[in-house]
């Protein structure tokens, strides 16, 4: 009994360590970004900064209606484009984990081949913006390469064969339910963990999309934070390496370091608190949709 309770605190304090190395770079990110640039120039980065400064924040802020705007094209393009995610990854995870599905072998090859292999970039941007003419418009941003994931397919797909009996979903069909009902009315509510956790992958996704901005979108209102965030970043790299510039604007010092620190904080701080959020579930998701199978 003792052996085991040195085991459990032995454990415990390893996993504590752990944490504690997951969480510094996080807050050494964010003082770094309220750090004096001179500072971090002379004494490199510190958790404890010698003098604090907001002028990165300042700088990134300073067009705050663009950064709200493209705040809030993030947001958007996010939660309906997990949504719809959800909603058809599900669908289609349910459909092929039915074992009377005509030719389900076929289906299921389809999703793998899928994962495996891809058009290339030049085709997928020529069908897009040739024949679904979706550039510069919000369909840029929700349905390349992001609307539909095999693996959350493959993930969900096995979720539902091994942790909902097949015996309570007879039962609901006895009782006269459809397909339609049993799908919404049974199996979503008892795949809460794992509805979740594709949720939280497919919107981690599509808050850090930045390539189908790059790819499709010219139209600066349509730009989401991490496009914004970017071209803020190339911007601060073209100012400092060139002097003509750096001189017609008054001979000022860009705080580089602490600008490139603040505008990862800006990005990353919404998906961190949405993951603390979801946290439980998303760990109960993936042991049951991915260790069963």
């Amino acid at each position: 009994m003792i052996k085991n309770g040195k085991m459990t605190l032995l454990i415990h304090i390893v996993l504590t360590l752990f944490t504690i190395l997951a969480v510094l770079p996080f807050i050494l990110m964010f003082m770094s970004s309220i750090t004096d640039e001179s500072m971090i120039f002379q004494n490199g980065y510190s958790f404890i900064p010698d003098k604090l400064s907001a002028d990165a924040y300042r700088y990134v802020l300073v067009n705050l209606g663009q950064i709200g705007r493209a705040y809030g094209v993030t947001v958007f393009i996010t939660v309906s484009g997990t949504v719809v995610n959800l909603l058809i990854t599900a669908m289609l995870a349910y459909s092929l984990s039915r074992p009377f599905l005509p030719c389900r072998r076929f289906f299921n090859l389809l999703v793998v081949l899928t994962l495996l292999f891809n058009g290339g970039l030049v085709p997928t941007y020529l069908v897009y913006t040739q024949i679904f003419h979706i550039k510069n418009t919000v369909w840029a941003l929700l349905l390349p390469n992001l609307l539909m994931s095999p693996f959350h397919v493959i993930l969900a797909k096995t979720y539902f064969i091994n942790s909902i009996p097949s015996e309570i979903m007879d039962a609901a069909t006895i009782d006269g339910a459809g397909e339609i009902r049993i799908f919404f009315r049974l199996v979503l509510p008892l795949a809460k963990p794992m509805i979740v956790t594709i949720g939280l992958f497919s919107g981690i996704a599509y808050w850090n999309d930045w390539m189908n901005s790059l790819y499709y979108i010219t139209n600066v209102r349509l730009i989401g934070i991490q496009s914004y965030l970017n071209r803020i970043l190339s911007d601060l790299q073209y100012l400092q390496s060139n002097e003509a510039a750096a001189s017609m604007s008054g001979d000022i010092s860009f705080p580089g370091m602490s600008i490139r620190m603040a505008i990862a904080t800006m990005a990353i701080l919404p998906i961190v608190i949405l993951f603390t959020i979801f946290q439980k579930h998303f760990v109960r998701g993936i042991a049951m949709g991915a260790l069963k199978g």
